[in-house]
Parts: structure tokens; C-alpha cells; sequence
């Protein structure tokens, strides 16, 4: 194996192990306080939270589709159907937060890393009223009412 061929194998490696985020949920995640759609979904919230706290260096894909969080959501099928106007506004919240982090869908970052950004170029109300402002729970997120106020 040539050390080229080695570094692409370790680069494929994190990318495969990378846990998949939906990009607006780098600012749920800092201002979760137990509330969710369902109890499945606070317990698998929970266990995602604290994955990335034990393991804050831990790859993170950031997307604009369903990930890690949204695989126990009762809404995910809608979420699913790309036309629908929920979605829609779903992946415009994750489109923002992207643009803002100036990242592609898809970019592999340390979770450390990832909340770094966020908190460094998401910290006007302005923006965080742009990523969240059509959110439900703002009102009971740590980080809206932080950050956003």
C-alpha cells in the first residue's frame, strides 16, 4: 500500500464513521432540555447528546436530510417526502446554518469543531432568528433563548 493510498483509506474511514447530522441541529443539540415529539425521540436526543459529549472529537457529517436525531421522529416520513412544505423548510433551516459555517452538505467536521463554528458565526440575533425562526420549540431551546435574545 503507498502512503497515498493509506491516507485516502484513512480519510474514508472517518468519513464512513462520521455520525450523520442534519446541520441545524448542531444549534438544537446546545439547547436541548428534554422536550421532543415523543418520548422515543427525547431518549434517542439523550443518547445522541451524549455520544458527542463523551466523545467531543467524534466525525460529524453535516447534512440537509435525515440523520442520527431524525430517525425517531414521528414526523421523519414527511420529513422523507422532499416536496412537502415541512421539509422544505426543514433543509432551508440546515441550507442556513451551512452557509453561515461557510461548509457544503455532506462536510465532515469534528463535533467540537462543529459547535466552535456555530457559536463563533451564528451569535447574531439576526441569524439565529434566520436558522430558527420557523422552529416550534424555540421557545424552549437553551440556545434560542441564549443567543437568540
Amino acid at each position: 500500500m503507498t502512503k497515498n493510498s493509506k491516507q485516502k483509506s484513512d480519510i474514508d474511514s472517518i468519513y464512513d464513521s462520521a455520525l450523520k447530522i442534519r446541520a441545524h441541529h448542531l444549534c438544537c443539540i446546545q439547547g436541548f432540555q428534554g422536550y421532543g415529539y415523543s418520548p422515543v425521540f427525547v431518549a434517542n436526543m439523550r443518547a445522541v447528546i451524549s455520544d458527542l459529549e463523551a466523545l467531543p472529537s467524534r466525525p460529524l457529517k453535516l447534512v440537509t436530510e435525515c440523520d442520527a436525531i431524525c430517525v425517531s421522529c414521528p414526523g421523519k416520513r414527511e420529513c422523507n417526502i422532499q416536496e412537502s412544505v415541512f421539509s422544505r423548510e426543514i433543509r432551508q433551516m440546515d441550507l442556513v446554518v451551512l452557509d453561515k459555517l461557510s461548509l457544503e452538505d455532506g462536510a465532515v467536521v469534528k463535533a467540537d469543531e462543529a459547535f466552535r463554528l456555530v457559536n463563533s458565526k451564528i451569535n447574531r440575533a439576526s441569524d439565529i432568528e434566520e436558522v430558527c425562526g420557523t422552529c416550534k420549540w424555540k421557545q424552549k431551546c437553551l440556545w434560542y433563548m441564549q443567543e437568540g435574545m
